[in-house]
C-alpha cells in the first residue's frame, strides 16, 4: 500500500538499494495512506487523500486525474495542494501544520507534508444515490469521501521515519468530508468540509485555517506535465465579494484550456469577522485572507515563497495588497492560499468547522484566452453560487442560526447541504440491434419530491445521443457531446412543448428476464450505423420553482449514460453467411484511433458462441478469436480501452479485431481467409477479406 509521505522520504534510499541489487520490497511497510480516491460522479475529477492533500503532483498521471475538468478532457487545474492550520499554542509559536507545500516535486521532499492518519484507516466513500454500491443513509451528497488525519505524529505511523521540520505539532485532529453531486448545475464543484478539533492540552490562539493550492491550468493532451514551461502560463485573481481566488491559462494552450478553477471559503462555525459581528452580519461578511506567491521565489519582497512556520503564518494572516491584484493576470507560476480567521481561542477538546469549495467552469464567450473579464467568469460565478447555496442549506440569511421559517426538514436543527434537486433520473436500459437501438426506461422520476419546495414537480423526459464518431475527437468530452433527439413532457400545464407521453408510453409495463425493473416507456431509434459506438442517456426535468427563483432543473446526463455498438444479432447467423466489414479494410479508417493498435474491423453474422480463425492465403494461422456473445464487449482491444469505459454493450453477433496477430505483430496488406465455427452446432462457415495499408 502506497504511503506518499514515506515514499518521499525513502525515494533516495530506494534508488540506492535498487542500484545495489536490492529490490523495493526491502522498504515495504504496512501503511495506510490513501490517495487513490477521486471524485467521478460529475464533471470535476479531483484526487482527495486521507492525509490532507489535493491532487497528487502528477505522480499518477495519466492514469488518475489531479483536478481534471471536464471529465475526460485532459485539462488539469492543480499540481498539488492541501490544508494549512496556523496558530499559537500555549504561548509559543506561531506554528503551521501543512498537508503540502511549495516544492518542485512531491517525489523529492517530505518537509511540509505533516499530516498522517491512523493505522488501519482508509478513505470511506458514501453516496445518497440508492443505486450506488456506496449508498449510505449517512451520506450528504452523491459522492462523499470521509477521512480522519492528524498533525500530532512526528514519526510516520508504523515506521521509525521522522517527519522533517515538524518539531512542534499543534496536535489537532481533522475530520474531513468532501461532497460532490451529479446534478447538471452542481457537477463542476466539490465542497471540502473540515472539522478541526484541538487535541492539545493548551488552547490554540489566533488560529487560521487555509487551503494552499499550486494551481496549473493546462491541456495535458497537448502539453504533458514536465518542465517549468508547463507551469508558468497561469493568470490569477481574487473576487473579494465572493471570497474566491482563481486561475486560468493565459497563453499555454490557447483555445484548448478555456476554463477556470476557483477556490472559495463557503463559511465557518463560528463565523470569523474582521471585528465584532455587525448587526445583521452574515457569513459573507466573514474575514477571508488571500495570498499568492511565485514558485520557490526567495527574493521578491511580496511574492516570496514562505520557508518556515513564521513566514507561512504571516501569509495566512496578512493578505496580498489589493494594489497587487492587477499584476496577477500576467502569466507566471504561482500558488494561492485562501484562509479564514483568526479563531481567537480554541479550547482543548473544542471543534471548529471550516468549509471550502473548489469550483471549475468553462469561460463564457469567445474572447481571447488571456482576457479575464467578469463576463468570462460568469459560469464560474454561477457554479460558486450553487456551491454557496448548497452549504447554506436552511440558513437562508447566512447568520449561522436556525431562524423561524427556515426549518425545512422539521428536525429543529440547522441543516446544511440542501440543494434544489431535479427529479430522480429514471432506470434505463439501452439495447443495441441491427442498425437500430431500443431505449427503455421506468417512471420512478414522476414521484420525485423537491427538497426545497416540497412539491412533486416532475415535468418530463429528455433523450440524448452522441453522434457516431464523437468519441474520436480528443477535444470533446462526453458531457458536452450529447445531442437532444427526443423530449416528452406533461401536456396539461402550458410549460415547455406539451407533447405528452403517448408516443413512448407502453400500454403495459415491460419486465425483461432476470430484471426487477418494470419499464413504462420505449423508444426505437432506426438508421443507426453498425460498428459505431453511440452513447445514449435519458434525463428527467422539473417545472422549476418560481417561489424560490429556481429555474427548471434537469438530472445529470452522465448518470444514465449507456454505451452501445449496433450490429448484427446471433439470430441472424442461421439465415446469412458471416462476413467482415469494412471490406476492404483501409488503414487509418475514419473510425480508427491514432495508432497501430487502435485499428478495428468486425466479424458479423456470428452465432452466440463461436471460434474465429484467420489465415493468410498460404494457410498460415494469423489469429484465433473466441466469441462469447453474451459477455463480449470489446475490452480486449486498445480502441475500446481508450475510447470507451468498459460498460459498452454489443449485440452478441459481432466481434472486433485490432489486426494484431497471435504473435503480437501487425498484419500486412493482403487477402485473408477466415472460418467461423459454431461452438454449439459444430457448423463451420468460411469467408475472406482484404487489408490495404
Amino acid at each position: 500500500m502506497r504511503n506518499t509521505l514515506l515514499f518521499l522520504l525513502l525515494a533516495g534510499q530506494l534508488a540506492v538499494a535498487q542500484t545495489q541489487g536490492e529490490g523495493p520490497s526491502a522498504f515495504r511497510k504496512a501503511l495506510d495512506d490513501d490517495e487513490s480516491k477521486f471524485t467521478n460522479v460529475g464533471s470535476l475529477r479531483i484526487t482527495i487523500s486521507n492525509f490532507g492533500t489535493l491532487g497528487h503532483g502528477f505522480n499518477k498521471w495519466p492514469f488518475q486525474p489531479n483536478c481534471e475538468y471536464p471529465a475526460g478532457s485532459g485539462i488539469e487545474h492543480i499540481f498539488s495542494g492541501g490544508l494549512w492550520i496556523g496558530a499559537f499554542a500555549g504561548g509559543t509559536g506561531p506554528h503551521v501544520s501543512s498537508a503540502a507545500v511549495d516544492v518542485s516535486s512531491v517525489r523529492d521532499v517530505a518537509a511540509g507534508f505533516e499530516y498522517t492518519n491512523a493505522e488501519g484507516t482508509r478513505t470511506e466513500e458514501r453516496s445518497t444515490l440508492a443505486d450506488s454500491r456506496f449508498f449510505s443513509p449517512d451520506a450528504v451528497s452523491h459522492q462523499d469521501f470521509v477521512a480522519d488525519f492528524t498533525d500530532s505524529n512526528r514519526v510516520v505511523p508504523g515506521t521509525t521515519v521522522t517527519i522533517p521540520e515538524h518539531n512542534t505539532p499543534l496536535k489537532v485532529n481533522v475530520h474531513m468530508e468532501t461532497y460532490a453531486w451529479n446534478f447538471s448545475f452542481a457537477e463542476n464543484f466539490v465542497i471540502l468540509n473540515y472539522a478541526i478539533r484541538n487535541d492539545n492540552t493548551v488552547p490554540l490562539d489566533s488560529a487560521y485555517i487555509g487551503l494552499w493550492i499550486d494551481m496549473v491550468v493546462r491541456n495535458t493532451n497537448l502539453s504533458p506535465p514536465r518542465g517549468s514551461a508547463f507551469f508558468n502560463r497561469g493568470g490569477n485573481g481574487f473576487v473579494d465579494s465572493m471570497r474566491m481566488c482563481y486561475e486560468f491559462d493565459v497563453n499555454g494552450d490557447p483555445g484548448f484550456t478555456d476554463s477556470y478553477i476557483g477556490l472559495a471559503v463557503l463559511g465557518s462555525e463560528p463565523i470569523q469577522y474582521f471585528g465584532p459581528k455587525p448587526a445583521g452580519g452574515d457569513s459573507l461578511g466573514a474575514r477571508v485572507v488571500f495570498n499568492s506567491w511565485q514558485f520557490r521565489n526567495t527574493t521578491d519582497p511580496i511574492y516570496f515563497s514562505p520557508e518556515n512556520d513564521r513566514e507561512r503564518y504571516e501569509k495566512m494572516a496578512s493578505g496580498l495588497p489589493v494594489t497587487e491584484y492587477p499584476n496577477l493576470s500576467s502569466a507566471s507560476n504561482r500558488s494561492v492560499l485562501l484562509s479564514t480567521g483568526p479563531f481567537r481561542r480554541i479550547e482543548p477538546g473544542e471543534t471548529i468547522n471550516v468549509v471550502f469549495a473548489v469550483v471549475t467552469a468553462k469561460k463564457y464567450g469567445n474572447d481571447p484566452t488571456a482576457d479575464d473579464t467578469p463576463l468570462a467568469k460568469s459560469n464560474l460565478y454561477r457554479g460558486l453560487r450553487f456551491a454557496q447555496q448548497a452549504y447554506d442549506g436552511e440558513d437562508k440569511n447566512r447568520n449561522g442560526t436556525l431562524d423561524p421559517g427556515e426549518d425545512l426538514d422539521g428536525d429543529g436543527r440547522l441543516t446544511r447541504y440542501i440543494l434544489p434537486a431535479p427529479p430522480t433520473p429514471p432506470r434505463v436500459r439501452v439495447i443495441p440491434g441491427n442498425q437500430k437501438v431500443t431505449v427503455l426506461w421506468d417512471d420512478r422520476s414522476e414521484s420525485s419530491v423537491d427538497p426545497i419546495s416540497g412539491q412533486r414537480d416532475f415535468e418530463g423526459y429528455r433523450v440524448y445521443r452522441t453522434n457516431a464518431g464523437a468519441d474520436l475527437d480528443p477535444n470533446r468530452v462526453l458531457s458536452t457531446s450529447f445531442v437532444l433527439i427526443g423530449e416528452y413532457d406533461r401536456a396539461d400545464n402550458g410549460l415547455f412543448y406539451n407533447t405528452g407521453f403517448g408516443a413512448v408510453r407502453l400500454d403495459e409495463p415491460l419486465q425483461l428476464p432476470g430484471e426487477e425493473t418494470a419499464y413504462r416507456y420505449r423508444l426505437d431509434i432506426p438508421n443507426q450505423l453498425n460498428g459505431w459506438q453511440y452513447v445514449y442517456t435519458i434525463t428527467a426535468f422539473d417545472s422549476g420553482d418560481p417561489v424560490n427563483n429556481v429555474e427548471s432543473l434537469e438530472s445529470s446526463r452522465l448518470q444514465n449514460a449507456r454505451r452501445v455498438i449496433p450490429g448484427t444479432t446471433p439470430d441472424m447467423a442461421a439465415a446469412a453467411e458471416p462476413f467482415v466489414y469494412p471490406n476492404p479494410y483501409y488503414a487509418n479508417a475514419m473510425w480508427d484511433g491514432g495508432g497501430e493498435r487502435e485499428r478495428k474491423l468486425y466479424f458479423a453474422n456470428l452465432p452466440a458462441r463461436a471460434e474465429i480463425r484467420i489465415y493468410t492465403m498460404a494457410g498460415d494461422l494469423v489469429k484465433t478469436l473466441r466469441h462469447e456473445g453474451d459477455d463480449y464487449n470489446g475490452d480486449d482491444l486498445d480502441w475500446f480501452a481508450r475510447y470507451a469505459d468498459g460498460t459498452q454493450r454489443f449485440t452478441g453477433g459481432e466481434h472486433a479485431w485490432d489486426l494484431i496477430t497471435d504473435n503480437d505483430q501487425a498484419t500486412a496488406t493482403g487477402l485473408y481467409l477466415f472460418t467461423v465455427e459454431n461452438l454449439d452446432s459444430g457448423n463451420i462457415q468460411r469467408g475472406k477479406f482484404v487489408i490495404i495499408k
